[in-house]
């Protein structure tokens, strides 16, 4: 009895010695290298990163609108339809939907141009809200460019489109590029008329009056040098005939257009403007202007049959060159105006306290080739312009002023509303 009493006693403390290594056995701690499980290091598996390859993704190209005939551009915003439509050589090449400017904020319709371009602007307006691919046709904060299109007009004035157009039009387009924002749907056509300006054919012996002047004082000069050897010969101590200067020095060429004075310092200009020149004929300053590269060239008056008679407003665009270099292909877009439609002039300033006035037309405007017939422009201002002419040049007239929106680095911007 005893010994098994002791056999008992000493299994129990056996079994109480084992538990607690054993409990330590069973706990898991964690050092740098590894988790420790009863006194035994066993190192962590590390999960093997599984890299999944990727194919190839292929450069983005950019999508444009198909075969373009080559010519000068054209956009045109239609208001009511809320569509913007683009022209290649007077050829319809695309058409988008667009979101334009709400009652109270409304977008500007007239004559403008593209004068800027940012693939990824930002509003100074708006709180530096998104523009992507941003074409400026005015200074005060109007321009095309990607937006939210809800199907109706929505915005501040600017002309929003979807994302698939502005992103097409984008490396399209160049400075001067003709945007005509009207109520309707236009769409150019071809004209043709005796007063539109055609390319300077060059003369067979060109001889300019500064080389006739030359060839006068040469011939002058050598009548004086024979008359003084004659004077010479007679006299043995002559004295000098005086030549007086008016003899010998030509008559400085006058230059009769008067060059418009820049609203701009004359060093911000480019020494020689380039491109295509725009000409613009306005019944209510009754003048012609005249610009290439957005640079003023001159301005000068000219003469309208039946002043009182509206033109209308009509943009003729120079498409190409024909023949022997001696002819131009026009063609033409007439901007209808309301009868009694008032006239809002955006600058940069703000708007006038004033509310527009409605302008009445008591007179129908005249056709294309009635106002082209009317308009009597000087004769050195149609020399000058058919020297620059290129294609891509343009006229426009129309019975409104020089907008205020025209100035520094613009064409001309003709306000129809």
């Amino acid at each position: 009895m005893r010994m098994a009493l002791f056999a008992g006693v000493a299994l129990a403390l056996l079994a109480g010695s084992a538990r607690p290594t054993d409990a330590a056995a069973g706990m898991r701690f964690y050092s740098t290298g590894g988790w420790f499980m009863g006194g035994m290091n066993v190192p962590v598996r590390k999960h093997r990163v599984t890299r999944v390859k990727r194919a190839k993704s292929e450069p983005n190209k950019e999508t444009g609108f198909g075969e373009m005939p080559k010519g000068p551009l054209q956009l045109v915003v239609s208001i009511n339809t809320q569509k913007v439509t683009l022209f290649s050589n007077g050829v319809r090449v695309a058409q988008g939907p667009v979101s334009t400017g709400v009652r109270g904020h409304p977008t500007p319709m007239g004559v403008f141009s593209v004068i800027e371009k940012d693939r990824y602007h930002h509003s100074n307006i708006y709180s530096g809200a998104p523009m992507p691919y941003m074409q400026r046709i005015t200074w005060s904060g109007v321009a095309l460019h990607e937006g939210e299109l809800p199907g109706h007009p929505a915005s501040h004035g600017c002309i929003r489109m979807s994302h698939d157009f502005a992103k097409k039009l984008w490396p399209i387009t160049k400075l001067g590029v003709r945007v005509i924002v009207a109520r309707d749907e236009l769409a150019p056509s071809e004209f043709a008329h005796a007063k539109l300006f055609v390319p300077r054919s060059k003369p067979a012996e060109p001889q300019t009056t500064m080389n006739v002047a030359t060839e006068g004082v040469a011939q002058r000069t050598a009548k004086l040098a024979e008359a003084t050897i004659e004077l010479s010969d007679a006299a043995p101590d002559p004295k000098a005939a005086p030549v007086s200067s008016d003899e010998v020095k030509s008559s400085p060429t006058i230059d009769p257009l008067n060059p418009l004075v820049p609203r701009y310092k004359a060093t911000d200009q480019p020494v020689k403007p380039s491109g295509q020149v725009a000409v613009f004929v306005s019944r209510k300053e009754k003048k012609v202007f005249v610009r290439q590269g957005f640079v003023p060239l001159f301005e000068l008056p000219v003469a309208i049959d039946d002043p009182d008679q509206p033109l209308g407003t009509h943009v003729f665009t120079a498409a190409e060159v024909t023949g022997d270099g001696s002819g131009m292909r026009w063609n033409l877009m007439t901007v209808p105006i309301d009868q009694s439609v008032p006239v809002e002039h955006r600058h940069s300033r703000g708007r006038s306290k004033e509310p527009p006035k409605p302008v009445v037309h008591a007179k129908p405007p005249s056709t294309a080739a009635q106002a082209l017939d009317r308009i009597h422009l000087p004769q050195q201002a149609v020399d000058r312009i058919v020297e620059l002419l290129v294609p891509g040049s343009s006229l426009v007239v129309s019975d409104e002023g020089l907008g205020r929106e025209t100035g520094r680095g613009t064409e001309f911007i003709v306000l129809t509303r």
